[in-house]
């Protein structure tokens, strides 16, 4: 807009007004809530905007990033010079002004390739003049995002740097920067992760390490002929795992729904339409605990492949994570408990003999439930009196076995309680085609021979919403829906999912808080 802008009130002021409205606005925020740091640069603001100069201007010169300058002149000799000319723009992390000379480090936005690249830039009184540096050393704090046009050159001590001709301030931080060479503390981090990506790199690089993980599980995907589609975050009936949904309620319609718990029905839904091979990256949310591994929201993959099974499912999920680790350079992962090669074979365990060889005797599907807990007391596990044999055999499991699974391991062949959406194993009626990929004694993945008899289906669903209707809030409900699709027909099918916030907890060895860029948290106070 030339000439004028736009008051808050969407009224029009003219340029002979700006400096009182300026002021008022300046000295309506002063109170006694900003922090004496706030109020300094509060006042600078004010004082640019009296003399007419922009504390945010819409644009300023920028011809180069600071990774450019270093490729381009990376080169240069200590104390050598070019009468080469740049403009570049960055966030103020340095500064040391002394009397004819003002030092800075200029900081890059982050990208998928560079960390935030860094920069110095140099004032010195006989390149800007004596008011330019003045209003230099006035006006620029940390924080600040400032433009400097100058020539390319080497500082006498070899650090590559723009010999300032003129500067602008490109926005005014109202906030002073945490101190960079003090760490924050896990719970800052969190709390304040614009602050965090500004000055602690391992943060930016989380990001970057997550964005090239993602990119890596698409490209493999899409080079093996998946489509990517969306499925719906609201809806009617939550079902697709097992766990207790955030419920809420759609005004326009007055009826109560659910924010999703997984992605399965509806992709099972496009699959019965004609999709040969479909997945989805989406945000999953449920309402339970929260801890350095469980999120209330976190992103899952989930993929489902026709004319697949338990198997080629796990193939494909093999192929992903290390494609992932690859594109990170994290084959080998190394952790308190020694190290994982995620390079290496990945094994196969079934549940029922290899928790036999954890109790040191046989247990089998028709192991009596007394017996089973008999063991657990042995061993000081809890559980719920109320748990059947099959519930009890995978506590046991969990407890007993999972923990000490370091290398990529495929625990298959388990009871039918552990997934109702799985397909009856081919040769053992009282075990499922599925597995859960275990790695570092944590739960990765999980994946199965897909149940496609809708008669099953449905005898499953009704078993759920029992236990749903007998207040388990984690059980499924009955989705008509779903089943009417199923009975449409469908072909079969194997079909997997994983958690993307615990393949990046396996790779940077990080909790789930730091892999989350903006996790949920408790309000303080």
């Amino acid at each position: 807009m030339t000439g004028k802008e736009c008051r808050p009130d969407g009224e029009k002021r003219s340029p002979d007004s700006r400096l009182r409205y300026a002021s008022s606005v300046s000295e309506s925020i002063l109170d006694p809530e900003y922090s004496e740091q706030q109020r300094v640069r509060l006042g600078k603001r004010a004082r640019l905007l009296e003399r007419g100069d922009q504390a945010y201007p819409i644009e300023v010169p920028r011809t180069h990033s600071a990774a450019e300058v270093h490729a381009g002149w990376g080169h240069l000799e200590a104390g050598e010079e070019t009468q080469d000319v740049v403009s570049v723009s960055g966030r103020v992390v340095f500064i040391r002004n002394t009397g004819k000379l003002c030092f800075a480090t200029l900081q890059d936005g982050f990208t998928l390739g560079e960390s935030g690249t860094r920069l110095q830039v140099m004032l010195s009184l006989a390149e800007v003049g004596e008011d330019s540096l003045a209003l230099w050393k006035a006006d620029v704090d940390l924080g600040d995002f400032v433009s400097v046009t100058g020539r390319v050159i080497s500082s006498k001590r070899g650090e590559l740097s723009v010999l300032a001709q003129r500067w602008v301030l490109a926005s005014k931080a109202l906030r002073p920067l945490p101190v960079l060479h003090k760490d924050l503390s896990e719970e800052n981090r969190v709390r304040q992760r614009h602050a965090d990506l500004v000055v602690r790199s391992e943060a930016r690089d989380m990001v970057r390490s997550r964005a090239m993980v993602t990119r890596a599980i698409r490209e493999t995907l899409h080079a093996e002929g998946y489509i990517e589609v969306e499925t719906p975050t609201l809806q009617l009936i939550h079902g697709g795992a097992a766990a207790r949904p955030f419920n809420t309620h759609l005004n326009a319609f007055d009826i109560p729904m659910t924010l999703r718990i997984a992605l399965e029905l509806y992709l099972k839904r496009a699959m019965v339409g004609g999709a040969d091979r479909v997945y989805e990256i989406g945000r999953i949310f449920r309402n339970e605990g929260i801890d350095s591994s469980h999120s209330a929201e976190f992103t899952m993959l989930e993929a489902y492949q026709s004319w697949g099974d338990q198997s080629s499912i796990a193939a494909l999920t093999q192929r992903l994570i290390v494609n992932a680790a690859e594109a990170v350079g994290k084959l080998v992962v190394e952790t308190p408990e020694g190290e994982i090669d995620l390079g290496g074979e990945w094994e196969w365990k079934p549940v029922y003999p290899t928790l036999s060889a954890a109790v040191g005797e046989e247990i089998t599907p028709d192991t009596a439930v007394d017996r089973l807990r008999a063991i657990a007391d042995a061993r000081e596990i809890a559980y719920n009196p109320a748990w059947e044999a099959q519930k009890m055999v995978m506590e046991l499991f969990g407890e007993l076995v999972e923990p000490g699974l370091l290398q990529p391991t495929f625990v298959c062949d388990y009871p039918p309680i552990a997934q109702p959406l799985a397909r009856p194993h081919r040769s053992d009626p009282n075990l499922i085609e599925a597995w859960d990929l275990i790695i570092g004694g944590v739960e990765r993945a999980t994946g199965f021979s897909e149940l496609i008899d809708p008669v099953i289906q449905r005898e499953r669903l009704v078993a759920q919403s029992l236990k749903a209707a007998a207040g388990d809030p984690e059980a499924m409900q009955l989705d008509e829906d779903f089943l009417a699709a199923l009975e449409l027909g469908a072909p079969p099918m194997g079909g997997m999912g994983m958690g993307i916030d615990r393949v990046m907890m396996l790779l940077t060895g990080a909790g789930i808080r730091e892999t989350i860029l903006f996790p949920l948290l408790k309000p303080l106070g």
